[in-house]
């Protein structure tokens, strides 16, 4: 923007040092933050026939006051004032809760315009804004902004009119002309102006449409120019390796892999011969075959004379995964080693020598794998499962370990399609939709805790068959703040119900790593056989035996986090089920539990889940790569994000984004951003 826009706030009119500093507490630091501080909401004061107007809907009305009003007193300085309107052909009350000055001020048969909500059954509305005097313009949009302190809504509306006057003009376009003609989008200036002054919904519709695509250009050109930067400076290694030997390993797999499978290892073994180095995200479903497709990764790494190394989040789950890679190369003689804390003293040192010989084809292990200790001869491929378990810092480490290894990372948490092109912008991403067949669909109903009798009787027929089951929990011990079941009381519940008849274990956050897989390793082998747990079974633990899932409170939970758990069941032959004991109050807790009975698709349940939770709850707060937007929203927006996306990518790589003149304020915007230096836009 033109330097003027980059003068401090208080270069404007009326805002002295103190203002200044509130509305520094707003983010507000330049004239430019003003006019782009835009409304967090409108309200809509344009008048309306009460004959369109719904039950519980926020109405704006003009009419003539037909009665005395009446006040009354009740409780400690609370009042209620009522009065009746006449409203066209309708004649209706209306009431003022806690303005007993109103009064006063109402005079019958005086023209009035109230605003609030209308009550279509009592043929009132309970005032929430009142004029003495008739409607001035007959569509009225409000802007809504949201303050700070003392600064109220009425002076920021003050500041920004100011503003637009004295340095309106100034307001450069960022969009290039070809893109502004192609979607047909309003000039910066106008929209600006649309968004702080609107006239009608569809000027404000088409204003906050400019602003959407301008948000998701300039961050996708910061993910694209992250990407094609990355691939251009990460020389990575061209793997070359025999695609024979290769289909031999393919072809000696227990299963034929999916279509699914097929495409994914196809990209990712372009990638390994490709000279950059592999930046991907695999995404799959729980059961959809990932391992497999590490397997022939790693395999082909192998082929090609380098070492894989495969980080995880808990010990039990690399254990998992060493048998299965053992199992997967049992005819191919590789060294497959687990790296884990619990693996110490001659075993661990034989190990870590063995990795910097090169005698070790593949290790997994836990972030134990990031020790300064390791050291690989010849490191070709790191893969990381569940790897938004682990800080960025973690994953950089192990990676470092080689020169420019290539990097998957792995997830069986299904990323919306929307946000894995946003938060994972800079990655490659591969998806395996599809399940390999004859897997059984689990059963999955959901009950209220009144029917828990029936649950417990139908959990006792299928232990009776030898199998066992989850008992799910959302805390570890009585809490005043939530009435939810704790693992700690349903643990003894169920104890003293299947006393003599089965062994109930307890596991959670608690306990020790020790503890943890202790109780795991006892519940694998069918040594305990009903599983009491808080959610810290939700992630890599294959006990094929367990049929039954039981959630308690699953209203608690969001869909994404309810279907990582249900996954940990239907792992062998054996029909599954998922039980969810739930409550719900709201109607977003009953829509959760429904769509949950209706689908098993990880993917259609993650859209629900950031259609119901939004962006930010979805990775839990921990997570920082989800961006912040003034006015675009992923969730509704995801079209215009992923032609931004497509846009980005074409400018990115063209030499005209570089070179042409009308291009030079993205330009700078990604310069201001830090992802590229003064000399590239030479």
């Amino acid at each position: 923007m033109n330097n003027n826009l980059t003068l401090s706030i208080d270069h404007l009119k009326g805002i002295g040092e103190e203002t200044a500093l509130q509305l520094n507490d707003m983010n507000i630091f330049t004239i430019e933050d003003l006019l782009l501080y835009f409304p967090y909401r409108f309200e809509d004061y344009s008048l309306r026939d009460l004959a369109e107007v719904k039950h519980d809907e926020k109405v704006t009305v003009e009419g003539k006051v037909h009665s005395e009003p009446v006040l009354t007193y009740y409780g400690r300085k609370r009042s209620r004032l009522t009065f009746r309107v006449l409203v066209g052909r309708y004649l209706i009350t209306a009431t003022c809760f806690n303005r007993p000055y109103f009064k006063n001020k109402l005079t019958l048969h005086d023209t009035i315009t109230l605003s609030g909500k209308w009550d279509q059954h009592r043929q009132t509305i309970t005032v929430s804004d009142l004029v003495f005097a008739p409607m001035t313009k007959d569509n009225r949009i409000e802007p809504i902004y949201s303050t700070k302190g003392n600064i109220t809504i009425k002076g920021i509306k003050r500041f920004i009119s100011i503003a637009l006057q004295q340095y309106g003009d100034y307001i450069e376009e960022t969009i290039p002309l070809p893109l502004l003609k192609k979607y047909k989008l309003l000039p910066k200036k106008d929209a600006i102006r649309i968004m702080h002054h609107p006239v009608s919904h569809q000027d404000l519709k088409q204003a906050r449409r400019r602003f959407v695509y301008e948000e998701f250009l300039l961050f996708q050109l910061k993910m694209q120019a992250l990407r094609k930067f990355d691939r251009e400076q990460s020389a990575g290694t061209a793997l070359v390796f025999s695609e024979d030997e290769l289909t031999t390993f393919t072809k000696s797999l227990p299963f034929p892999l999916t279509s699914a499978q097929e495409r994914v290892v196809s990209e990712i073994v372009s990638d390994l011969r490709s000279p950059y180095r592999m930046n991907r995200l695999l995404q799959g479903d729980v059961g959809s075959g990932k391992t497999v497709v590490a397997a022939i990764a790693l395999y082909a790494t192998i082929l090609a004379g380098y070492q894989g190394a495969l980080m995880v989040p808990t010990e039990i789950l690399a254990e998992q995964h060493v048998n299965s890679l053992k199992g997967l190369f049992n005819r191919f003689e590789l060294n497959v080693q687990l790296l884990t804390s619990s693996v110490k003293g001659k075993k661990r040192r034989e190990i870590l020598v063995q990795l910097e010989n090169g005698e070790v084809d593949v290790v997994v292990g836990t972030h134990a794998l990031i020790q300064n200790e390791v050291n690989f001869k010849k490191l070709g491929l790191v893969i990381t499962d569940e790897q938004h378990r682990f800080g960025v810092e973690q994953r950089r480490v192990l990676r470092e370990k080689g020169e420019q290894p290539d990097v998957l990372f792995m997830t069986a948490t299904p990323i919306p399609r929307t946000l894995a092109i946003t938060v994972f912008g800079e990655m490659d991403v591969s998806i395996i939709d599809e399940m390999p067949a004859g897997r059984k669909v689990i059963e999955t109903y959901w009950v209220k805790h009144e029917m828990l009798e029936r649950i417990l009787a139908f959990v006792e027929k299928e232990l009776s068959k030898g199998r066992q089951a989850y008992v799910i929990c959302p805390l570890i011990e009585e809490s005043d703040k939530l009435d939810v079941q704790n693992a700690i009381d349903v643990h003894t519940m169920l104890t003293v119900h299947f006393q003599n008849k089965c062994k109930v274990g307890l596991m959670h956050g608690r306990l020790s790593p020790d503890e943890k897989d202790e109780v795991m390793k006892a519940f694998s082998k069918n040594e305990v056989q009903i599983l009491v747990s808080t959610t810290v079974v939700e992630v890599g633990v294959n006990v094929p035996n367990a049929t039954l899932m039981i959630i308690y409170d699953a209203e608690r939970f969001g869909l994404s986090q309810l279907h990582q758990l249900r996954g940990r069941v239907g792992r062998g032959s054996e029909q599954s089920y998922c039980i969810l004991l739930a409550d719900p109050k709201s109607e977003v807790g009953k829509e959760r539990m429904r769509i949950m009975t209706e689908t098993n698709d990880g993917f259609v349940l993650s859209e629900k889940d950031l259609e119901l939770r939004g962006p930010g709850d979805f990775f839990g707060r921990k997570q920082s790569g989800v961006p912040e937007f003034k006015v675009a929203d992923m969730v509704h927006d995801y079209r215009a994000l992923e032609v931004a996306r497509d846009d980005a990518s074409k400018l990115i790589n063209s030499q005209v984004f570089w070179e042409d003149p009308s291009y030079k304020l993205l330009r700078e915007h990604l310069m201001q951003s830090g992802i590229i230096e003064g000399e590239k836009l030479d």
